[in-house]
This record gives C-alpha cells, structure tokens and sequence, in this order.
C-alpha cells in the first residue's frame, strides 16, 4: 500500500469504524467518559453512537447500585459481539 494511502486510512475512521471502537470499549462496561476519552469522540458523537447502539440491541446500559447512587454503565450485547467478531474478520482480509 502506498504511504499516502495508508496514511488516509488511519486518519480517517468510518462510521462502521467508531462503532467498533465503541462496542471494544464497552465489551467489559463502561461509562460515558470512559467511553468518549477511549474511542476519541466528542461529546456530542457519543450521544449519537450511543442512542444508535442501543436502539440497534449492539449495546445496553448497567445500573450498578451502590450507596443510594446509580451509576450507569454501556455494555456490549452478545449481538454487539457478533458484529464486532465479523468487523474483525472483514477488516483482517481487507489488510491482508
């Protein structure tokens, strides 16, 4: 691959790209910060990924109560899992 061209591809994350970010990122639970420093979002594309995630069953929230506060985490559904094992895949021929 020319130096150029693989330069593109690492500056440039498709949608299909950030979204495995997310669901790598959540795989163990994780919170809104945690998730946006991870995966380099703003916030405002969080709250995108997020809302599409979830409505799409890829993702779903924790609560874990503790001490009267309710923190809430993302987790990666084992429908979320599949996706990212075939994006692994696709994306392992592709840079093969």
């Amino acid at each position: 691959m020319v130096e150029t061209e693989e330069r593109f591809i690492r500056s440039h994350r498709s949608q299909i790209d950030i979204i495995a970010d997310v669901l790598r990122e959540t795989a163990g639970g994780a919170k809104k910060t945690q998730i946006m420093y991870g995966c380099n979002l703003s916030f405002r594309q969080l709250q995108t990924y997020l809302s599409l995630l979830l409505d799409r069953g890829l993702l779903r929230k924790v609560s874990e109560k503790e001490k009267g506060r309710d923190p809430r985490f993302f987790k990666t559904t084992s429908k979320g899992q599949s996706l990212l094992r075939a994006y692994d895949r696709l994306k392992g021929l592709m840079t093969a």
